[in-house]
């Protein structure tokens, strides 16, 4: 398979379109299993009945392994509200309705990693932590009863592809088996990172729609906050989150 210059790249991956199919080539630091592992969460999504891209194969090209998929044109909400923000509140509604579609599901799938395991796991790689900060945050994680239900994992705007009036749900390599209203509190931290507008936003149409408190969601505040400083992010936001578990756990 010859490919032509990639439409976008990422910290894991380059997207090509090839022959009108989405070839996600993944990059070579990454374990042999990425893949397949990437793959096997969309296509249970996409089982549930979400609007998802319908995963073709799993294979090699050029010995890189790579998933093709579905093509789904369209551009992203997030790419609309950055040009207009007037269309901000319509889409964040949207967006909203769909993430509740995700979190009304089930979880009946052992491949699907729990919530819990992620977390911990995150907890512990977060250089930033000491270990009485990382103790007392996985006390906390173990104290939370839910329901496992299916959350995205880094939902936001830029992961829905609007075309017409229909949203597909794309990236669901952070797919789990968890708490839906931790996975609403990531959401609303991922916006808080570039607009506190929009966070808030967020946050109020998902507490009307949900029906849940804002002091239910912010319970979750120090676990998912710690854990993402295990993740990529720059200095000055990696020192928010540290503020936000000090302001907890100042040990």
């Amino acid at each position: 398979m010859i490919l032509d210059a990639p439409i976008a790249t990422g910290n894991t991956a380059e997207i090509y379109l090839h022959e009108g199919k989405l070839v996600k080539l993944f990059k070579a630091f990454l374990p042999d299993t990425a893949a397949e592992y990437e793959a096997n969460k969309q296509r249970y999504a996409y089982s549930c009945g979400l609007p998802v891209p319908y995963v073709f194969e799993v294979t090699k090209i050029n010995g890189i392994q790579a998933i093709i998929m579905e093509f789904v044109p369209g551009i992203t909400i997030g790419s609309i509200i950055l040009d207009d923000m007037a269309k901000a509140k319509q889409l964040m509604n949207l967006s909203v309705d769909v993430q509740l579609k995700i979190h009304a599901i089930d979880i009946n799938a052992s491949g699907i990693e729990l919530m819990t395991d992620k977390l911990h796991r995150q907890i512990l790689s977060a250089s930033t932590l000491n270990e009485r900060q990382k103790y007392s945050l996985i006390e906390k994680l173990y104290s939370m009863q839910y329901e496992k239900r299916l959350c995205h994992g880094d939902y936001h705007v830029h992961n829905l592809i609007l075309r017409g009036n229909t949203v597909t749900i794309i990236d669901w390599v952070d797919s789990i088996a968890g708490d839906t209203i931790a996975d609403a509190y990531r959401t609303y931290l991922l916006y808080s990172q570039y607009s506190m507008e929009l966070s808030d936003l967020y946050l109020r149409l998902y507490c009307e729609k949900s029906g849940l408190s804002h002091e239910s969601i912010f319970a979750w505040e120090p676990i998912i906050a710690g854990a993402r400083l295990s993740e990529n992010i720059n200095p000055a936001e990696a020192n928010r989150l540290l503020e936000i578990v000090k302001k907890y756990y100042s040990l």
